[in-house]
């Protein structure tokens, strides 16, 4: 299940596969994808919009965890914090890449740094994933 193609047919599935989101690669302590920075995911200005810049870091994040969950254990997010540094122009890609700060057995904390296509800081963002027991099939 934590193959990276696998993991990608998941998100097509989903929120993530709306937004474009591509993962490049995922390991147990850093998940790197790449997404489009399309007009409808822009403000008016034709900039990334914020909650895009969000919901981009908090997949890379759970993404994350997953890959270090055990057997009959599923996540949330119970934190995000974004701090916005410069802007990333629409019809052009960015990168997320999210790194383990923490993988503990009932959360793990991820950082994510999302950068434009000339390699610029747009985004940091710093995420708490609670671990707990999935339900009963």
């Amino acid at each position: 299940m934590h193959d990276l193609a696998t993991l990608q047919s998941v998100l097509d599935q989903i929120f993530p596969g709306l937004m474009g989101v591509r993962l490049t690669s995922v390991a147990e302590d850093r998940v790197v994808a790449e997404m489009r920075v399309r007009p409808d995911l822009c403000t008016a200005g034709g900039i990334l919009h914020g909650g895009a810049h969000m919901a981009f870091a908090d997949t890379l994040g759970a993404v994350g965890t997953v890959v270090n969950l055990g057997p009959g254990k599923r996540t949330t997010t119970t934190d995000s914090s974004t701090k916005f540094i410069a802007g990333a122009k629409v019809n052009t890609t960015v990168t997320g890449e999210s790194v383990a700060l923490h993988r503990g057995r009932t959360t793990m904390v991820w950082q994510t740094s999302i950068r434009n296509q000339d390699g610029k800081l747009c985004a940091v963002v710093t995420q708490t994933q609670l671990v707990m027991d999935a339900p009963a099939a």
